[in-house]
């Protein structure tokens, strides 16, 4: 009883029942974006959140053991662990250099080599952030699309009104100023409905991705100096 008392003053049923079938299109339109929209949103917070809290926990795991950075092994998840990932990378890129520089029985990193390291994790930081980033234009997308299709459906909403008042000026004038405008406001309401959340949810995601991405590039810091005390040469 309830839900057919709302479905009955739904404005927006309402006016997706009077519409004809570019007013339906738009109507349709809106709503797949406002779909995708929320999919996307909710995704990357579920996403970025994991990936933050696999990082804490792997950056808890190197400073219990960064007096031996090397020997820490990263297991890879279900999703990406950012900061072991960084690790892993300046891991085999640090053996690799450690085992072309072997000489007896030292090893050594020069500073041309922890320079290189440097490039390698600043590669692998933008790799990360690139894969955090991934299909937010569609967010800042819908920001201007969403606006736009209601304002077509606004604009072709008024259209409809004059024309049917110039074809049926008589009893009917009332009825069809109803509908279209009904159509024009009710448009304009779901391109808002879909721009906002959108919107807001882009510059969050974008702010949580910058700062993480600090976080990202202090970590590998962490771990190059790490690295550097345990086998920059001995000055004689």
């Amino acid at each position: 009883m309830i839900s057919s008392f709302l479905l009955k003053s739904n404005p927006f049923l309402d006016a997706y029942i009077d519409s004809d079938l570019l007013g339906k299109s738009i109507f349709v339109s809106l709503v797949v974006l406002s779909l995708i929209s929320w999919s996307i949103l909710l995704y990357k917070l579920w996403l970025t959140r994991k990936v933050k809290n696999g990082s804490l926990s792997f950056r808890k795991l190197f400073f219990e053991k960064r007096s031996s950075p090397l020997s820490i092994d990263h297991t890879p998840g279900d999703y990406p662990n950012a900061f072991g990932i960084i690790h892993e990378v300046l891991k085999d890129k640090s053996l690799q250099i450690l085992e072309r520089n072997q000489s007896g029985s030292a090893t050594h990193l020069s500073s041309a080599d922890i320079a290189l390291l440097e490039t390698h994790g600043s590669t692998a930081i933008a790799s990360l952030t690139k894969y955090l980033e991934n299909h937010l234009y569609i967010l800042s997308t819908i920001v201007t699309l969403a606006p736009f299709l209601g304002l077509l459906g606004t604009v072709y909403g008024i259209l409809v009104t004059f024309t049917q008042m110039q074809t049926d000026p008589g009893s009917g004038a009332n009825q069809a100023i109803l509908g279209g405008l009904s159509l024009a406001l009710t448009t304009t309401v779901l391109g808002l409905v879909d721009a906002i959340p959108a919107l807001i949810g882009y510059n969050y995601l974008k702010n949580v991705v910058h700062n993480f991405e600090t976080d990202m590039e202090r970590f590998a810091t962490d771990i190059l100096s790490s690295i550097e005390l345990q086998y920059r040469p001995v000055e004689q």
